[in-house]
């Protein structure tokens, strides 16, 4: 579960559709269906919000990064003693497998290495949310929505075993509140598994399957983003003392060499792991979903991997 996304869609299309209730649909009626289309919007997203926020942490009056205030009190109880996350949640995540977890495990180090207190996701708990049905109710609430999902839990949950969705071209996406390391769905790049062939099904095609079959379970699903965008969490500020100088001011110096890692950290990536030519890259910078892991129905308060798994889906 990402919360440092806003909802603004910075790829440059429409994002409404004129006779379809699924809002996934008007990106690929817009694309004609095409994958390097679609590619190019996720691409097109991913550029532009980094550009935004890069120029929002580097301006001269910038606040510096931002305290994610919920973690912060619940990796450090003495802030708030007693204090629980009371925002439950119901979702399908898509946990990565062992090759991109390892590169993940690469890149955290390379940020802690500039940010010592950064939060790091552990490794157990990554994950992308194909779909997000409900997300800061009570926990009543998610219980209640829990048994109109069953019938429907293990169709949803192995859709990954016959639907196979490559995800390529790894890239560090920011902003002031945490760090995701973010894909795009693949169009023909040379692969290792012998797949680009079938790569006109999309992971955004996966997302607007997963939302019509959530629907069709007779459940509303209330994501709060549909945005171009396929990320994963891997890190967050819960304190701003990395940053700050001795009278508490921002340190424009350390805020522009965070900012010079990531850079750094997404060149090395393009270099290493993203396909060329006949090369399709180092292991870790594709993914299939659904490798070694079908799709998690989980419920509970995971905002930060938590959370308790209702259906663990089949993985190939």
């Amino acid at each position: 579960m990402s919360a440092y996304y806003t909802f603004e869609d910075l790829s440059g299309g429409q994002s409404t559709s004129d006779h379809s209730d699924n809002p996934y649909d008007a990106l690929l009626e817009a694309c004609n269906d095409d994958p390097a289309q679609i590619q190019a919007r996720y691409a097109t997203h991913r550029t532009n919000r980094n550009a935004q926020q890069r120029a929002k942490l580097l301006a001269t009056d910038s606040p510096g990064v931002s305290v994610d205030d919920i973690l912060a009190k619940l990796e450090d109880p003495s802030l708030e003693p007693g204090f629980t996350d009371w925002r439950h949640c119901l979702v399908f995540w898509a946990r990565p497998p062992e090759k991109v977890r390892a590169l993940i495990a690469e890149v955290q180090r390379r940020l802690v290495s500039v940010v010592p207190h950064l939060w790091i996701m552990p490794q157990e708990n990554l994950h992308m949310t194909a779909l997000e049905v409900v997300h800061s109710l009570a926990s009543p609430e998610i219980e209640a929505l829990v048994p109109q999902m069953l019938p429907s839990a293990s169709e949803i949950t192995d859709c990954t075993f016959n639907h196979r969705a490559r995800l390529v071209k790894p890239l560090l996406s920011y902003d002031a509140q945490a760090l995701a390391l973010s894909f795009l769905p693949a169009a023909g790049e040379p692969t290792g598994h012998d797949s680009a062939s079938k790569d006109s099904y999309t992971y955004h095609h996966l997302r607007r399957d997963l939302h019509a079959k959530a629907s069709a379970a007779g459940v509303k699903v209330a994501s709060r983003y549909v945005i171009p965008s396929a990320h994963l969490t891997i890190g967050r500020f819960i304190t701003k003392s990395d940053f700050e100088m001795t009278d508490g001011k921002v340190d424009h110096a350390e805020v522009e060499q965070l900012v010079g890692t990531i850079d750094s950290i997404n060149s090395w990536l393009r270099e290493m792991y993203w396909p060329r030519e006949e090369d399709e890259g180092k292991e870790g910078g594709e993914w299939l979903v659904g490798e070694g892991k079908g799709l998690d129905f989980r419920k509970g308060a995971l905002w930060y991997g938590g959370g308790e798994t209702v259906r663990l889906g089949k993985g190939f």
